[in-house]
């Protein structure tokens, strides 16, 4: 079924053929949740459909569609984290890893990876440890994190969306890189 907008031409009896496994991989490399992914993907194309003479052709299908599920996967983290959110003043939480003075606790400090040169090996394995380690975050860990730092979204839009206010984000991101580091140590040879 072709449907022609103002200026362009969209085959929406295509979408799952040509975009449905690279939306999923792409939802799913965000959220965590291989079922909430195939939704976000469904919910897209829905929304695509709704919306459909609303293309404007200043980008690709699959990048419109990407754009839609990006917007998807904003309103998952915010439905999801409205569950965990905890007012997370800094200096009200205990912190396992660092002292009052900011020093590290013995046995806490980091160690070397011993990672000296690039090799396409070592690196595959690392990401592989990296990616399960991400993974067995909470929820809302994983949202600020991946919102942080694999979207690239600046403190105001991860603030606004999860509704933390930006000290509550810098300690949950805190909390987040001290949790990875320690998973890496012990998951990595």
């Amino acid at each position: 079924m072709l449907i022609t907008t103002a200026t362009h031409s969209l085959d929406p009896g295509l979408w799952v053929v040509n975009y449905a496994d690279d939306l999923f991989h792409f939802a799913c490399s965000r959220i965590n949740d291989e079922d909430a992914a195939r939704d976000l993907v469904q919910d897209t194309f829905l929304a695509a459909l709704e919306r459909i003479h609303q293309f404007e052709g200043r980008s690709s299908e699959k990048t419109w569609l990407t754009a839609i599920l990006k917007n998807k996967i904003v309103d998952w983290y915010r439905k999801k984290s409205a569950g965990f959110l905890q007012n997370l003043a800094p200096g009200e939480y205990n912190d396992d890893f660092f002292e009052a003075d900011g020093h590290w606790r013995t046995g806490h400090a980091p160690h070397s990876f011993d990672i000296e040169s690039y090799d396409v090996a070592v690196s595959k394995e690392l990401s592989a440890i990296l990616q399960q380690c991400i993974q067995k975050l909470p929820a809302l860990w994983f949202s600020v994190f991946t919102m942080k730092h694999i979207d690239e979204e600046s403190t105001e839009v991860i603030c606004k969306t999860l509704k933390v206010t930006a000290s509550n984000l810098w300690v949950i991101m805190h909390r987040a890189k001290v949790n990875l580091r320690s998973c890496l140590q012990k998951n990595w040879n």
